[in-house]
């Protein structure tokens, strides 16, 4: 079941008793169906007016991206559909990018960079990820709600503080698809068909093979994303268990997240198991993403942190309103009485803005320091993205009128909002990119092979970015394994030129294969190959055909191999480890048991269809 059947599979429900229809969106036309989505693309758009008059923002992330969809696209240009290493990084040395950085974003990137024009990816990517945040709101909305009340909620989901804010400020193109797959996850977890049946035939009800799609594409889009996913499917699954009385929803939500985990297993398991390879703590240990220094409104005195607090503060700001608009809009709601009866649809999604100020304050620690992996948010505030289709729905249901009159009047006001969240986007969250950085300029420096600044936390254990020079060329005979390569400028890392003397000769290397290098030289005495490539486990070396299974440590982890006098045949291989393997047959054993789902869910579904 695709993107569309998910839209599809939401409940169309009844229009009350007395209620116009609004917009067109309860007539029964053919085209009917239509009008919801296409006013959210439509809005969608309108959210990316600032992008679209003046370019793409260049957010915190924005370059990563785009290298990571250049690094990428010129991987299958070498034949490779699934690359692991992003040859750009450390100034052409690479870095193992894509063992650890989930696929589905820089594959998506890279698949319209085949299609567009490379200036209007990360539109183009912007646009996808908020339409989506809005279809899929809507989708769920739509289990209980009308067609128009779905719509407003649909759109305001995506005309949200935190989805502008990732979208313009941070470009976190994998966060921000999390507006799209976390409502498709309540859909699938609330849906109930068969309320009369057995526990297992209510979990097993044509939801549990979707839900485990969707999990699968968290993880395969955002690691924290993951992480919240997983949480709030066990949680929501526990409190839909109770309000229903029937443990249906926890089975499914067992089956989903189990299957689901499953097919993500061929990137999941060597991202896991491979995280000693790398310095991967930098990602935790920066004091600028540490959770306790961003409670709700933190201030430190740490001059260090005062470009950390003064986002904080936005994003403070942020979360308080959205949470604000979450609690008010479901007791509005609750007070007109335009919640549905069932209480299993709508208390599970109102106790989500309080679980969520909750994490945001220091009594929290104790939760983020117990459960596992929840530290590796970084950020408290990352919840919102959980927070955006209950605020949208709540507002939604809390703000929308049977009487035509009062309805038009909401639309205007709405629409005012929303044009005026759009403007407060272009003018506080938007990134002017710098010469460097814009994609004409990006596109020039990766097409002249210079390379760029690394990620430290992708780094070779106890090695050091700030010390890894540029300009290397591919290969440097010294007699030391741990010569100093390059001369430092202040404020940037060394830089080498032949007019230093480091290299005692230097050798070209071919490069025509992706993930292999080859070097054939004629060395004037015996000494040390250092190569403009990272060390890394996965690489295999060899010199005349022999194997060298270790090489000495560099500060910059640059690898440096022994090599002896005279004809010189060295090859560097990317190999594929036992990790790898695991992962690839537990995503097909995942397969193989989805596809026995599917069968069981489809037999299932057939009393019901006859």
């Amino acid at each position: 079941m695709g993107f569309y059947g998910f839209l599809k599979s939401a409940r169309r429900p009844q229009v009350r008793r007395g209620e116009v229809p609004p917009l067109g969106l309860g007539k029964t036309g053919p085209w009917s169906r239509l009008i919801g989505p296409a006013i959210i693309l439509f809005a969608a758009a309108v959210a990316l007016a600032p992008q679209l008059i003046r370019g793409n923002s260049c957010g915190h992330d924005f370059d990563f991206h785009l290298l990571s969809w250049l690094d990428a696209q010129q991987s299958w240009r070498h034949g490779l559909l699934y690359p692991h290493w992003a040859p750009s990084a450390n100034f052409g040395a690479g870095e193992p990018r894509f063992v650890f950085y989930p696929p589905l974003t820089w594959m998506l990137g890279a698949a319209l960079g085949l299609a567009l024009p490379w200036q209007f990816v990360p539109i183009a990517l912007t646009f996808l990820l908020l339409a989506g945040t809005g279809l899929a709101t809507q989708a769920l909305a739509r289990q209980t709600l009308g067609d128009g009340t779905a719509t407003l909620a649909g759109c305001a989901a995506l005309f949200s503080g935190y989805t502008l804010f990732t979208a313009y400020e941070r470009s976190a193109f994998g966060e921000l698809s999390g507006g799209f797959w976390i409502p498709l996850l309540l859909l699938l977890l609330f849906r109930d068909r068969n309320a009369s049946a057995p526990a297992w035939r209510r979990a097993l009800d044509g939801s549990a093979l979707p839900l485990a799609l969707v999990m699968a594409g968290v993880w395969l889009s955002n690691v924290p994303l993951g992480v919240m996913a997983s949480y709030l499917l066990a949680a929501t699954a526990l409190a839909v268990a109770l309000l229903s009385k029937t443990w249906a929803p926890v089975l499914r939500a067992a089956v989903g997240a189990a299957l689901g985990i499953g097919l993500a297993a061929l990137y999941l398991v060597p991202a896991t198991l491979e995280q000693q390879w790398v310095d991967l703590r930098q990602a935790i240990d920066d004091p600028g993403l540490l959770i306790e220094n961003s409670w709700l409104f933190s201030h430190h005195a740490n001059p260090m942190l005062a470009l950390h607090d003064q986002e904080l503060q936005r994003v403070s700001l942020i979360a308080v309103a959205m949470i604000a608009v979450a609690l008010v809009g479901a007791l509005v709601a609750w007070l007109r009485d335009k919640l549905p009866a069932e209480r299993r649809w709508w208390l599970p999604l109102a106790l989500i803005p309080v679980a969520i100020l909750f994490l945001q304050f220091p009594i929290s620690q104790p939760v983020w320091n117990a459960l596992p992996k929840l530290r590796f948010l970084q950020f408290p505030w990352r919840w919102l993205v959980v927070l955006e289709a209950p605020m949208a729905i709540f507002f939604a249901a809390a703000v929308w009128s049977l009487q035509r009159w009062r309805r038009v009047a909401v639309v205007a006001v709405c629409a005012v909002v929303f044009l005026s969240a759009t403007v407060a986007a272009g003018q506080l969250f938007f990134q002017v990119c710098d010469d460097e950085d814009a994609v004409r300029g990006t596109l020039a420096v990766y097409r002249a092979g210079a390379g760029f600044l690394g990620t430290d936390e992708y780094e070779p254990p106890g090695a050091d970015d700030t010390v890894l020079p540029s300009g290397l060329p591919d290969s440097c005979l010294t007699s030391d394994a741990g010569a100093v390569l390059g001369k430092r400028a202040e404020g940037a890392n060394p830089a080498w030129n032949a007019a230093q003397h480091s290299c005692q000769a230097t050798f070209d290397a071919d490069r025509s294969a992706s993930e292999h290098l080859r070097i054939r030289a004629l060395v004037a005495h015996p000494g040390f190959l250092i190569l403009r490539l990272r060390s890394y486990p996965a690489w295999r070396v060899t010199v005349n055909g022999r194997h060298v299974a270790s090489l000495p440590r560099r500060d910059d982890g640059l690898m440096a191999v022994p090599v002896p006098q005279g004809t010189v045949d060295l090859r560097v291989d990317w190999t594929t480890t036992r990790d790898v393997i695991a992962g690839r047959w537990l995503s097909v054993l995942a397969v193989f048991l989805l596809t026995g789902l599917w069968l069981i869910e489809r037999k299932l579904a057939r009393p019901r269809l006859s």
